[in-house]
């Protein structure tokens, strides 16, 4: 009996030494398991935070360049603007400009229209006769006229070279000679052209006070000249002389 109970206490022991190892060896795969498990957690959650950067990151960046596009249009309009208002202010100074002068020329006309104007029959330095006004212009040789210049002179004076129709004009031809002699004398608007005396107006020469007596014959290139009471002569075109201008009395 004894050595039945011994027996049966010895298996106790085994079977209990079996349970103790069998539970020693299975705690420490308990424990690797919960480690696999926090490391899965942990990987996760790393790389939720990664994705959450990289969206963040991208957001980022959208936002910036949405800044740097309003900043460039922004600044584009700027420039734009600054542009336009450079030249509506160069306008504006052009205008005051004109304006300016608008004013000064209205000034101008009313400070005329209140002076007391005379109309006069002759310009400023002519001499009147009844029907014609004259200027006798007794220049110096440096600064006397061929008879082309001489009605060139004339013409910039809305007048001709004097001309004579009738007694009267002719007094006045001779009263204007002012101071010639011999062969110093003024041009008048006679010449000859094709064999014939003409006058500037184009019309033929029929009443005659040529000195000396007959007429001289009418050779192209030829042109007459005024001699204070003396009467007229012919002389080369050419040569530079004093000069007559004639015009009719203004009207009114």
């Amino acid at each position: 009996r004894l050595s039945f109970n011994l027996s049966a206490r010895k298996e106790e022991e085994t079977v209990y030494d079996e349970v103790k190892v069998q539970s020693e060896t299975n705690k420490p795969t308990a424990d690797t398991n919960a480690g696999v498990l926090l490391d899965k957690k942990g990987n996760n959650r790393r790389g939720q935070y990664q994705q959450l950067a990289c969206c963040l990151g991208i957001l980022c960046v959208i936002l910036l360049l949405g800044i740097i596009a309003v900043v460039v249009y922004h600044q584009s309009k700027i420039t734009n603007l600054t542009a336009v208002n450079q030249n509506l202010a160069t306008r504006n100074q052009e205008l005051e400009t004109q304006r300016n002068n608008v004013t000064e020329e209205l000034n101008n006309l009313k400070t005329n229209c209140n002076k007391v104007r005379q109309c006069k029959p002759c310009q400023n330095g002519w001499k009147r006769t009844e029907s014609n006004c004259y200027a006798y212009n007794n220049a110096e040789p440096p600064n006397q006229k061929t008879w082309e210049e001489a009605q060139q002179d004339c013409r910039g004076k809305s007048s001709d070279l004097a001309v004579v129709h009738s007694q009267d004009e002719q007094t006045a031809l001779n009263k204007y000679s002012v101071g010639s002699s011999g062969t110093d004398g003024y041009w008048f608007g006679l010449r000859a052209e094709g064999g014939r005396w003409k006058w500037i107006d184009g019309s033929n020469l029929t009443e005659s006070y040529w000195t000396p007596q007959p007429p001289p014959t009418a050779t192209d290139g030829q042109c007459g000249m005024s001699v204070q009471n003396v009467g007229w002569r012919s002389v080369n075109c050419t040569e530079k002389k004093q000069w007559i201008c004639i015009m009719k009395v203004l009207s009114v």
